[in-house]
């Protein structure tokens, strides 16, 4: 590669890393699996290793994670929490202790240090003369969160030790397995929806505002890092950590320079048998033993040279792709996805992979009825890592992103800018999108809350205090109350008629997260069919097709939306903050199979309301009279046009009290 080509494809992995690691460690989602994301890092980094001078300040590569957020008072560590670089194998690990090697004195390292890699929400704890002081979340590891509050729930962390002077304490807030399956059956028994996996629950659970949910949940706090008092060897302050009471991993290991094939051996060992650790993990951590050699390294843009941490190969599976279809994220990026003949990977049935965008399923050359292998990378999230090319079936066309994006969405306009990985909607920012589509989540016909209408919802986003969906959720009477719009009274309201909102009936709630071509019927249609959103979010094809009124092109809008890794985050957010809909209760439907319109104005309710109950009761709602209409309910100043087709057809008209009468 020369370098040319070498900066215009850095400039491209930058843009799409940065975009990565502000959605995954700011705001816990995911827009692509941790093992991609690594991949594209480990890339970055072996061309800014090759083009030194192609390094800018802005690079990935200078820095740890994200912003933190606002919703905790900002705290700035005195020592900075580093992330680590990854490497993939005994090559990498070797030429990472050479490079190392060439620049201690006397050119060897005597021992290294080994700890399991832990999935969980990195922290520093501190202590004054033995009392618990305060707990930081890493942030962009220069700031992080005070969340002492909620640590203080933690049952493993120490409130007091046996230790003078200033001490920090640094390691990572887990869920162990058995836990998060406890939490799982109980969600179960109650009916209420499971949570997808420990590392977002666990995430999700310090960043509550309410310390009260965090005491809820079986958080465990293991450390890997002892700041303050210095120690000499990592071996030793382990040993320290565990003298003050501080819960480790255990699989903490010392290897001598002359035994690195044991531990090669021991990584080979720990990939096998890591499904049996209590905690998730997806590699091993590998440091110089020595304390004085690892501070004298430095660091490395934002990355420590004395250390790496090892990735493990992900899970992997063979399946069929059934369909690629687009989906719209909330930014307006048009990402493509793969459908997938159901497929268990890494203990889940797999259903859909992210293809990332146009230049990934070209890198690929992915097509519909192509036979691919996948794998959970982080063991979460879908990837397609490759085509079997020889089981391809004759006559499939490489895939048509330009056709794709006109045939499933003829009325929006797509643009790729300059520099840009991904198609987005021509002339939409961000911001617009998010504002209009939680104007509809709140509107009459979706969840309906009082309060939140366009102006409210400008003045809630442009103030940064609504940046998704699930926000809203979040907002606090005293915040909202120091906008222009709003004063204590008004922000009260609003914030407790978003609160009533958390359980909506499963049609409304199906309504309101605004699926494309999915309006309050087709919705109600779906509530009926699948009882619950857990298993629309399973649903396949064959069986959306076989809902009433539901095509080709709605199907493909059903599968798009709830394959979109966005979207998914977005609903098990919100399912952490307990805003989740109501089963479908079993039982007759009444008015099945009959078809009702509403014209005019009603005295006892809405018309939204009225149509609502006959939906409720399994009627078909619609807009214009045909000869499969079974009446016309008619309320005050009707619609003359279908007054006078109704007659014309000999359909049925219904006053008022008859309409009451009915539903009741």
């Amino acid at each position: 590669m020369t370098k040319s080509e070498a900066e215009k494809r850095i400039v491209k992995l930058r843009e799409l890393i940065n975009d990565y690691r502000y959605h995954y460690h700011v705001l816990d989602e995911s827009t692509m699996s941790e093992a991609a994301a690594d991949s594209l890092k480990h890339e970055l980094s072996l061309l800014e290793e090759e083009y030194p001078d192609l390094i800018t300040p802005d690079s990935p590569t200078q820095r740890v994670a994200g912003k933190p957020l606002d919703k905790f008072e900002k705290v700035k560590h005195e020592k900075r929490m580093i992330s680590l670089a990854d490497v993939f194998s005994e090559e990498e690990v070797k030429d990472w202790i050479i490079r190392n090697e060439k620049l201690i004195p006397g050119g060897r390292i005597k021992e290294f240090f080994t700890d399991i890699k832990m999935d969980g929400l990195a922290c520093a704890l501190k202590y004054k003369d033995g009392v618990f002081v305060q707990a930081i979340t890493r942030g962009d590891g220069l700031v992080g969160e005070d969340v002492t509050q909620n640590v203080k729930t933690i049952e493993n962390v120490p409130l007091k030790i046996n230790e003078l002077g200033e001490v920090e304490v640094r390691g990572e807030i887990v869920i162990f397995k058995k836990d998060f399956e406890k939490l799982n059956e109980i969600q179960r028994k109650k009916g209420e929806p499971e949570f997808a996996n420990p590392r977002n629950l666990a995430a999700g659970s310090i960043r509550q505002l309410d310390p009260k949910i965090a005491a809820s949940r079986p958080l465990k706090f293991i450390a890997y890092d002892l700041v303050m008092p210095e120690s000499k060897t990592w071996q030793e302050a382990y040993e320290h950590l565990r003298a003050l009471g501080f819960q480790t991993s255990n699989e903490d290991r010392v290897f001598k320079n002359t035994e690195m094939k044991h531990l090669f051996h021991y990584i080979e060992e720990l990939d096998e048998y890591r499904k049996s650790l209590k905690f998730n993990t997806d590699g091993m951590v590998i440091k110089i033993n020595d304390r004085l050699i690892y501070d004298t390294l430095g660091i490395v843009g934002k990355t420590p040279r004395g250390a790496v941490a090892y990735k493990f190969p992900a899970e992997e599976s063979t399946t069929v792709v059934k369909d690629i279809v687009i989906s719209i994220g909330r930014t307006g990026a048009a990402t493509p996805v793969a459908i997938l003949d159901p497929v268990v990977v890494a203990g889940s049935t797999v259903r859909h992979a992210s293809l990332h965008n146009a230049d990934e399923i070209a890198r690929l050359d992915v097509r519909i009825g192509d036979t691919v292998i996948i794998y959970k990378a982080g063991d979460i999230i879908p990837q397609v890592k490759e085509v079997l090319v020889s089981l391809r079936p004759e006559g499939t066309k490489p895939f048509d992103y330009k056709e794709a994006l006109k045939r499933q969405y003829p009325e929006l306009e797509f643009e790729r800018p300059e520099g840009e990985v991904v198609y987005r909607v021509k002339g939409e920012t961000s911001d617009f999108i998010l504002k209009r589509a939680i104007e509809y989540y709140a509107s009459k016909p979706a969840l309906n809350i009082e309060g939140l209408g366009e102006k409210n919802v400008v003045a809630l986003v442009d103030a940064g205090l609504v940046r998704q969906l699930s926000d809203l959720y979040r907002l606090r009477a005293s915040e909202v109350a120091k906008l222009e719009r709003f004063g204590e009274l008004s922000a009260v309201n609003l914030v407790t008629a978003i609160e009533a909102s958390k359980r909506p009936t499963l049609a409304k709630f199906i309504t309101a997260i605004g699926i494309r071509h999915v309006g309050a019927q087709t919705a109600t249609a779906l509530a009926r069919k699948f009882k619950s959103l857990d298993k629309l979010v399973e649903a396949t094809e064959d069986e959306l097709l076989a809902v009433p009124d539901i095509g080709e092109v709605v199907a493909e809008s059903i599968l798009a939306w709830f394959s979109d890794e966005d979207n998914l985050k977005l609903l098990n957010d919100l399912r952490g903050l307990g805003v989740w809909p109501q089963n479908e209760a079993e039982g007759e439907l009444p008015l099945a199979g009959k078809s009702y319109i509403v014209t005019g104005t009603l005295d006892s309710m809405g018309r939204e309301e009225a149509e609502d109950k006959l939906r409720a009761l399994g009627a078909t709602v619609t807009s214009s009279v045909t000869r499969n209409t079974t009446a016309l309910i008619v309320g005050e100043k009707p619609g003359k046009s279908k007054l006078e087709k109704a007659a014309k057809l000999g359909i049925a008209t219904m006053d008022e009290p008859e309409f009451l009468n009915l539903i009741q």
